[in-house]
């Protein structure tokens, strides 16, 4: 391997790690706030204090976790800039208006909002406070928006033209092409609902500690309620929009398909599903693959008998590393349909009135509880490594992108990154983990009033000017 295959190598992992940090943040993030603002809305329509409650308990951490989303972003707007200042300069005329699009809609409507949603409980009126937070849900989605179209268009683009000096820009078209373009609409509606997913099983993980430890307070029990509706109604709506992201994938993007199915040769007469093998690239082909015949064929043409091209059908330096790829797809899907059983096993404990008094439930939660984070960065392996070996899809190699820099300049700073990352986002994943590990209570405090030492349990101060008066929790079943 060259000095420049190396630089490219290191540039590529370096980003790769600073972007799966970020994106777990985010992921949960967009969840979280909508969380919140349903939360504060049903303390509002109902007066019950075990929404308020929860909604200010799950605010102490939806601020730690929105800061370290913010700061893990900023770190990967310098790397386009150096180690991959070509890629800024070709693509920047398309990619620099809608990452701008992003801060001026999402980002400033977030940080106007964000104060006065963490701080402004018992300064501002309800209805002010439940803006707030609508706002800065609103904000999170927005952004949500923006990003996901920038990533679409690398994947799936459309609507450009090349000026004098070689940069893409908008053609004759316009905007409108760029912003929705053809992935755009499914991969915006799979990564938003695999955010709500996170969100649900995080929540419903920390409920499941608390009821195994016996701490089945009303607010234990309504967020893991909560969460448990969350993934019996959504998960299956997830696999559906998943199976449709596949067959635009397939349209746009057949390579990486080829590589997510693990298919080497076509099959003119019904390809079979492989669900476990391992890939051999230098052999061309899945070694102990275990498949079922033609099943492939009729998830992705509606037909058994549909003929699929494999990867035999272009050129080897056209192919996406197919191990990683084929691995991380199987991951991902394997998560949803864990996510898809433990709803299913929800409704059955809520229909036999154990919603919080099986064990096993409530362990099978709490496994599941980290699966949302790993699903989401699986996903994300299998969209950016299958699209590979290039960062606009058929239009400019990741080779290409690169800046001149040396490799030992790129593994020092990947050096540092690793661990200023483990140390900052370690410790902040730390306290997230503290704040968490104590159930949320009566009198639960929001983060302007919290104090530094999270053990233990602290009485309330007053919150007659932005909450409701203290009153006996009434204890819900499961309905």
């Amino acid at each position: 391997m060259g000095e420049a295959d190396t630089a490219l190598l290191l540039a590529r992992i370096q980003f790769a790690f600073t972007v799966s940090f970020h994106f777990i943040f985010p992921a949960f993030s967009i969840g979280l706030a909508s969380y919140l603002a349903v939360l504060e809305g049903l303390w509002l329509k109902t007066g019950r204090e075990v929404y308020l409650n929860l909604f200010k308990y799950w605010l102490k951490i939806f601020a730690m976790a929105f800061a370290m989303g913010v700061v893990s972003g900023i770190v990967m707007s310098y790397q386009f800039g150096t180690n991959w200042s070509v890629f800024s300069d070709r693509a920047g005329p398309v990619i620099g208006p809608l990452m701008a699009y992003e801060v001026l809609t999402a980002f400033f409507l977030e940080a106007g909002f964000l104060g006065v949603m963490l701080f402004g409980m018992n300064k501002v009126g309800r209805k002010l406070h439940f803006a707030a937070t609508c706002m800065v849900a609103l904000g999170t989605f927005i952004s949500a928006f923006w990003i996901l179209s920038v990533n679409s268009w690398m994947q799936t683009p459309v609507g450009w033209a090349v000026n004098d000096v070689g940069q893409y820009v908008p053609g004759p078209g316009g905007w409108w092409p760029i912003i929705f373009n053809p992935s755009f609409p499914y991969r915006l509606v799979h990564t938003v609902i695999a955010a709500y997913l996170t969100t649900a099983l995080a929540v419903g993980g920390v409920a499941a500690w608390h009821l195994l430890r016996k701490r089945g307070t009303a607010e234990v029990r309504k967020m893991f309620s909560m969460a448990m509706w969350m993934l019996a109604l959504v998960a299956p709506v997830q696999i559906f929009v998943g199976d449709l992201h596949g067959l635009n994938t397939l349209e746009h993007q057949p390579q990486k398909v080829m590589a997510m199915e693990g298919h080497f040769d076509s099959h003119p007469d019904g390809a079979p599903l492989i669900l476990f093998g391992i890939p051999d690239e230098d052999a061309k082909t899945v070694r102990y693959a275990l498949e079922i015949p033609k099943l492939s064929s009729l998830i992705l043409k509606h037909d058994l008998n549909a003929p699929l091209a494999g990867l035999d059908t272009i050129d080897d330096a056209e192919e996406p590393p197919v191990g990683i790829v084929f691995w991380s797809f199987r991951i991902m899907v394997g998560l949803g349909f864990l996510m898809f059983g433990l709803g299913l096993f929800s409704l059955l404990a809520r229909a036999r009135r154990r919603l919080y008094d099986w064990s096993w439930l409530h362990r099978w939660a709490l496994v599941m509880g980290p699966t949302g984070f790993i699903a989401v960065i699986a996903g994300w392996v299998t969209t950016e490594v299958g699209r590979q070996p290039y960062v606009i899809y058929n239009l400019m190699r990741t080779a290409e992108a690169r800046a001149p820099i040396d490799a030992p300049a790129v593994a020092t700073s990947l050096l540092a990154f690793v661990i200023v990352y483990f140390v900052v986002f370690g410790i902040g994943t730390w306290y997230i983990l503290r704040l968490a590990s104590h159930p949320p209570h009566e009198g639960e405090t929001p983060p302007a009033d919290a104090p530094i030492r999270t053990a233990g349990i602290t009485p309330a101060s007053s919150m007659t000017r932005g909450g409701a008066e203290p009153r006996p929790d009434i204890e819900e079943e499961a309905r």
